[in-house]
This record gives structure tokens, sequence and C-alpha cells, in this order.
């Protein structure tokens, strides 16, 4: 070999070992801190005016057309891969990075509800659509229009270094989180049976909820059952009608129905171990009769089953069915009991959360903090049943407003403190990024 052909040979191994150095170097973990914070300074602007853009144009479960195109439009301009029409109008965008590594999904929920605003801001809506066969007002209360502007940001983070990142990011904008219309699929259960999961596998998911009752900078999560499963419940009561001056001619529906709500209460009071986890039972409807001096045929209870832990969801759906049984027979009735899954639990993957857990307190600080659950639910459970999912709450309420006095989700005086979005910003950005270089 040539002094000349080692002379070559030789930088080629500089420059390929200086190579190798350099992606190495892109991909430390400081330096891509450091780009994150700056970047969701820089596009704090951005990110208010396009949750400012959906606050004011609010659309209804399966319904957010304009909602999908805006966003659509936006991933494109980013140079990303873009799916439509998945589960009517979710939309996903695939940002592919140049270097190898995992798969990493972040979803957003899309819709509004129909519940009017009062908050009285600049962006407020005046929007009204039809709902169940009504006109109503609607209005972004429990936060979603929050959720896409914050995804989108995240977005815009990783598509300006997209040859820096060790791995593929899936972003996941959801329809109908609040349920689909009667008669109609979709939500995350339908994305979920479309593949939004597949080509490319997700390896895991994250995704975070804003909350008007937590200060701006608070991140709360724990691992397992974060909120609840919520199944729904039916109990005709079949009587036999009489007049109501001579009742024992007859099996008064209404008096079986009460004692039963009674009977109802009495298995979360002192049947279910509630120091293992939280659980409720509600109802929420009570239907019987059209006179006063009449005692109907039937009375018909509705209400709902709140659950954070699947043993004792089961052992709940059969103690309703068998105390609505056994009272109604004690009293010459019978019922017809249907209990209707729904959303199931909410449930962080416990390796997934305590891997996770040092980078979110790393971007709360003090304020990130392992929290309760709570017994409201989530369809993000949908993408949690296939794949290790974390999901987490990010604090919407001004620092100096008492929690008490803060207006709870699906209100008309729900408010959201949008300095708050920066923090969800850089967390979701974080816990994508640190996921992917663990995994190298």
């Amino acid at each position: 070999m040539t002094r000349l052909s080692v002379s070559i040979f030789s930088l080629a191994a500089v420059f390929s070992i200086c190579v190798s150095a350099a992606c190495l170097a892109q991909t430390q973990p400081a330096d891509w801190h450091g780009y994150i914070d700056a970047q969701a300074d820089e596009l704090e602007s951005d990110v208010v005016k396009w949750r400012r853009h959906f606050h004011a144009n609010p659309e209804l479960s399966n319904r957010e057309f304009e909602t999908a195109e805006y966003i659509a439009d936006f991933l494109r301009d980013l140079g990303m891969v873009v799916q439509t029409d998945v589960a009517h109008t979710g939309v996903v965008g695939i940002l592919e990075g140049g270097l190898p590594g995992p798969v990493v999904g972040l979803r957003a929920d899309m819709d509004a509800l129909p519940v009017p605003s009062r908050v009285g801001l600049p962006f407020s809506p005046d929007v009204v659509s039809e709902f169940q066969g009504e006109q109503v007002p609607v209005s972004h209360a429990c936060g979603h229009d929050t959720h896409m502007a914050m995804l989108m940001g995240v977005a815009a983070i990783f598509a300006e270094r997209r040859d820096d990142l060790p791995g593929t990011i899936k972003f996941i904008f959801q329809p109908a989180e609040e349920g689909a219309p009667p008669g109609e699929e979709g939500g995350g259960e339908l994305m979920v049976e479309q593949g939004v999961l597949e080509d490319p596998d997700v390896d895991v998911i994250f995704g975070q909820h804003i909350w008007s009752l937590a200060p701006v900078g608070r991140i709360g999560f724990r691992a397992g059952g974060i909120m609840a499963a919520a199944d729904r419940f039916r109990i005709v009561v079949n009587g036999k009608q009489t007049h109501g001056s001579t009742p024992w001619t007859g099996v008064d529906p209404v008096a079986v129905a009460s004692q039963i709500v009674i009977g109802l209460n009495m298995i979360i009071s002192r049947q279910t171990e509630l120091t293992k986890e939280a659980a409720v039972i509600s109802v929420g409807r009570v239907r019987a009769g059209v006179r006063n001096n009449i005692i109907p045929e039937t009375a018909e209870l509705i209400g709902t089953i709140r659950t954070l832990d699947t043993a004792m969801q089961d052992k709940i759906h059969a103690d309703i069915r068998r105390t609505a049984e056994h009272i109604a027979a004690s009293q010459g009735a019978t019922v017809d009991v249907e209990i209707e899954r729904g959303y199931p639990v909410t449930y962080n993957d416990p390796v997934l959360t305590e891997q996770m857990a040092p980078t979110l307190e790393r971007v709360g600080g003090e304020n990130a903090v392992r929290v309760d659950a709570i017994t409201g639910a989530e369809d993000f459970s949908f993408f949690q049943q296939q794949i290790p999912g974390l999901y987490f709450f990010t604090g919407g309420m001004p620092k100096d407003r008492d929690p008490s006095e803060a207006a709870p989700h699906h209100t008309p005086d729900f408010y959201i403190e949008e300095s708050g979005m920066k923090t969800g910003v850089r967390a979701l950005a974080n816990l994508t990024i640190d996921y992917m270089l663990q995994a190298q």
C-alpha cells in the first residue's frame, strides 16, 4: 500500500469517525432538551394563535370537518405524510426521522361539546350546531382546543430537526373523544380498529389533558389507572299496573326501583374494596308513570358505573345484576338489566411510567407530582389496550386562583390560562425524544 493510499484511508477513517461523533452529538439529551426549550419559547405565540382559532370554531364529535382540514394543511406544510378521514374526520401525520429508532405515537382529541360559553373572551365562540335533533350552542368546554394546539407545537419542533430525529413520530389527531353521536361509530376505538397504530407499528403512545383545576406549570401523573372505565346501565323494573288508591292489587315498580337505587349505593359503600381503588355507581335518570293516581307497569333506571380496576369492574357488574334481581323478586317484580361497557380504564403502563417519570419531573420540577386517579373517563384508553401508554394532566388554571372557585370541565364557565400550554408542549416533546434516545 502506498503512502498516498494510506493517507486517503486514514482521512476516510477520520471522516467516518467524525460523522459518527457528529451524529452522536446531535442526539445527546442535553442538546435536544435545550433545543426543545428554546423552540417552545419561540413557538408559544403560534400555539396560542392555533388554540384561539380552534376555540372560536368548535365542532361536535364526528363533525370536525374544518378542524381536520386546518390540521391536515398544517402537517402537509411541515412536509409530513398525512392521512385524513381516519375514523371519519381524524388526521394522522407521520414524521420519519433521519436516524433509526422507535415509533412514538402522540395523540390529541379534536371535538367540542354541546355547551354554551359565557367566559366572554374576544375569541369566544358564537357557534350553533345540531345535536340529537336540536340546535345547540357549541364550545371547547373541555380543552381539546389546547390539546390540538400543543400537539401542533410539538410537530413544528420535530419537523424542523427531522434529520436528527432517532425514530418516527405519529401525530394522531382524534375525533369524537366525547363519544360518537347515537347510531355512529367513532373515537379512539374506531381509530384502533382502522389500524392507526400500524404501518408503521407504534411502540408507545403519549397523551395529555389540560386541567382547569390545576395551576399552570403543574404536571400530574401516576402509574396504573389514572382515569376510570365508564359503563352505562339500564334497569327496567316490571311490575303490575293498578290504581293508586289500591296498591295491594298490583306490584309497584316505582317502590321497587327506589329500593334498587338504595341497593346500588350499598354495593359501593358495603361490598366494594375501596382501599384498593375508587368506584362509583350513579343513577342519572328515573322514569315511570303518566298520572298521579296510576301505579305504572314499569319503571326505568339509567346510570353510570365508574371503576379503576378491571376485576372490580366485573364484580360490580355482577353485583348490580344480583342486587336488582333479588330486590325485585322480594316484591314480586322482575327486572331487565342491561350493562353497556364504554371506555376502558385509562391505564398508564407501570414500567413505561417509571421509565419516563424522570422526564416529567425534569420538565415540571417541583410542580411534577404523583396524583390520585379521577373517576372521569378518556378514550385514550383504547390505545393503551393495544400498546404501552402514558397519559398525564397539565395545569391550566391561573396560579392565583383558588381551585374551589375554578369552573370544572364541561361547564359554560370553563376557562384555561393559555400560558399553561408551553408546559404541555415541553412535556410531550421531551417524553418523545427521551424515549427515543433511551431506545438507542
